[in-house]
């Protein structure tokens, strides 16, 4: 079955989110170690994450 245009748009949003992710994982060597610990703690705090995107994925109906 081929998939919708929407389907095709979501997955190149979530390459452009892949694509930020490792220019931050690039940068991570440069923080000081509390730097580190301050964007780890906002990076968990940020709704909707990557984990509630693809909880609400998972559960959508009929999965």
């Amino acid at each position: 079955m081929p998939l919708s245009g929407e389907a095709i748009r979501l997955m190149n949003y979530i390459d452009d989110v892949a694509v930020t992710l490792r220019r931050i994982l690039a940068t991570v060597p440069v923080l000081s170690a509390e730097e580190r610990a301050r964007v780890a703690e906002h990076l968990e705090q940020t709704h909707p994450n990557a984990q509630d995107v693809a909880r609400a994925l998972t559960e959508a109906k009929g999965l």
